[in-house]
């Protein structure tokens, strides 16, 4: 199998002061693969400060990786010179968390989409391109009738954001890097936005790296997952696997934060503690979970963790040493590849 988009082991660290520089590793050697000829929606979960965003602006070229190397049909994307680069912009698209940033206030909302039409050329003459802006809104569900000429301020916010998924419909790409795109529209509309991801996949061939910290949106539209904690794969395996029976101490925890729709049921025994904020800034030489792990041992604290092989998936955890370890690169090809089969 050829891949579109390939990330690897990326690692990308921040810092600050001059004199006593502090550093902040926001992602810790992270590998990932987006199959040219298998589509699939591949979840990179975790709570907020877990590097999703950051391995987003990675994947998408806006942010260099400190180390590791992003690749693009097989080339590395900062080596991408004019029509190359072009190509990857097209192919490569994002769907961001904020509907409200993407738009500029003073032009109408028809700029979103006839701009990259022009870009790209995706259409001979005017009449193609409208014909394919209103085909494009329709299949997110909206009515072009009552979406075009307006104004950002004259749409309600879930709205906006079909339009961005209607955006990345129209452009046609192999991938699309949808970072927490329904976090910010009511529920009531998120089963639309979550439904026309799908038909990307389904009907178009489109890969999706759908980045949340919600595991219900997850299992809703994932194949496979990638838990992430302070930059760093936790657990990695096929969605339905991850989600239903978690083996990592903190997919455990983000599962028991979900509430229970059953008053008998209490919510909130299992979270995990709550810490001063600067954990992030805690040195931990071994398993950087064992300061909020309630299993955690004296060898937790000192020795870093390999990822053991728990029932076709990847965990990095010494509660399942008895495990072989396991190459998640391999694990996670074959997981994709099983899963969209």
């Amino acid at each position: 199998m050829s891949a579109v988009l390939e990330a690897d082991h990326l690692t990308r660290v921040f810092s600050r002061g001059l004199f006593n520089k502090v550093e902040n590793v926001a992602v810790n050697d992270i590998s990932l693969q987006v199959d040219d000829d298998n589509p699939s929606i591949t979840v990179i979960a975790g709570e907020s400060g877990s590097g999703k965003t950051t391995l987003a602006s990675m994947l998408l070229g806006f942010m260099r990786p400190t180390h590791g190397e992003i690749r693009y049909r097989g080339r590395d994307i900062y080596s991408l010179k004019g029509n190359d680069w072009r190509e990857f912009r097209r192919n490569v698209q994002p769907i961001f968390q904020d509907p409200f940033e993407v738009f500029n206030p003073v032009y109408r909302v028809d700029r979103i989409l006839t701009q990259p039409a022009q870009l790209y050329r995706i259409a001979e003459s005017e009449d193609e391109a409208r014909e394919l802006v209103e085909d494009a809104l329709r299949q997110v569900g909206l009515r072009p009738a009552e979406t075009l000429g307006r104004f950002p301020h004259q749409l309600s916010g879930g709205q906006r954001q079909r339009i961005t998924v209607a955006r990345a419909f129209l452009l046609k790409p192999k991938v699309i890097v949808a970072d927490e795109p329904v976090s910010m529209i009511d529920a009531s509309l998120r089963a639309t936005v979550l439904e026309s991801l799908r038909e990307l996949k389904t009907e178009l061939g489109i890969s999706i790296i759908y980045i949340t910290h919600d595991l219900t949106t997850a299992y809703q539209v994932g194949d496979t997952i990638y838990v992430l904690y302070r930059g760093s794969v936790v657990e990695a395996g096929n969605v339905e696997n991850v989600v239903q029976d978690p083996s990592h101490p903190y997919t455990q925890l983000l599962m028991g934060s979900i509430p229970v729709p059953d008053p008998r049921v209490p919510w909130g025994e299992n979270l995990a503690p709550i810490t001063t904020g600067n954990e992030r800034e805690m040195t931990v030489e071994g398993c950087a979970f064992a300061p909020r792990c309630p299993h955690a041992f004296d060898r937790c604290a000192t020795d870093p963790p390999h990822f053991q092989l728990v029932d076709n998936r990847a965990v990095k955890c010494f509660l399942h040493e008895d495990r072989p370890v396991t190459d998640l690169e391999s694990l996670m090809s074959t997981e994709t590849a099983s899963s969209v089969s």
